[in-house]
């Protein structure tokens, strides 16, 4: 059995219909509307719903962070890499690779960001890195069940195999000599981000087209690989942002000026 558990993860999992649920977990104490809200939707969905002791759901979610709601799922279903580039929401891609982050809040925090940032998808290696169990799900807020997230063997080749497809590829890396907001991202791009304390691998570095950094003014050399990933992630944004703005103005333009 799977589970994922607190209340934006459980809802959010409910709305992308990606994982069977075998049932829901309720504290018997709640009764707001978000919990009601929550039952609404399960009965909708012909889910069954039990209330149970809070301590019950401690020891299902393997803890206590999951504010009164625990869901019994299927597995996480995983894409492949074929359906990360296919699943492009903008003009540009924007691939999210991580290579070997082992937090879950670290994964889930990035999951979250990559969602709200527009990102087509993530990928993340087989072995040695976090995969997405229920805390990715609860730190993503649930946006780790409307990503696709492809699991691969090797990320080097990963990155060989996104510059075949013409997705220029960006390294994070706090060496790196360009910093990331002198770089122009209005091209099909994969920003590739390395593990805690670790930073990218030497072969997976070697096989970026770029390699970018964060310019640090204080005493610490690095940032958190979430909070540095976020950082870029809305720079791409911002750049892009403008020249969507320009064109739905234009096509607003020429609605009204059908109009007449």
């Amino acid at each position: 059995m799977h589970y994922i558990y607190g209340i934006n993860a459980v809802t959010e999992a409910l709305k992308a219909r990606g994982r069977a649920f075998e049932w829901v977990g309720m504290a018997k104490e709640r009764h707001d509307i978000r919990l009601q809200r929550m039952i609404e939707d399960c009965r909708r969905l012909s889910v069954p719903v039990r209330f149970l002791q809070r301590t019950e759901l401690d020891r299902m979610a393997g803890n206590a962070a999951h504010q009164g709601v625990v869901a019994v799922t299927s597995a996480k279903q995983y894409s492949d890499l074929d359906d990360v580039v296919g699943a492009k929401r903008g003009e540009y891609s924007l691939v999210v690779v991580l290579d070997g982050v082992e937090d879950p809040h670290n994964l889930g925090a990035i999951l979250r960001t990559a969602d709200a940032a527009g990102a087509d998808g993530v990928v993340i290696p087989e072995r040695r890195a976090a995969a997405v169990t229920g805390t990715v799900t609860k730190a993503s807020a649930g946006a780790s069940e409307h990503l696709p997230i492809a699991k691969v063997t090797n990320i080097a080749r990963t990155v060989e195999e996104l510059k075949e497809r013409n997705i220029w590829t960006v390294g994070l890396d706090e060496r790196g000599k360009q910093t990331y907001d002198s770089l122009d991202y209005n091209m099909d791009c994969a920003l590739v981000l390395g593990a805690e304390g670790k930073g990218l691998h030497d072969l997976v570095k070697k096989k970026c087209d770029f390699l970018v950094s964060i310019p640090m003014l204080g005493k610490v050399p690095s940032l958190n690989v979430s909070v540095a990933g976020a950082i870029v992630m809305y720079e791409i944004v911002r750049q892009r942002r403008p020249q969507k703005l320009a064109q739905d103005k234009d096509t607003s333009s020429g609605m009204k000026s059908g109009a007449k």
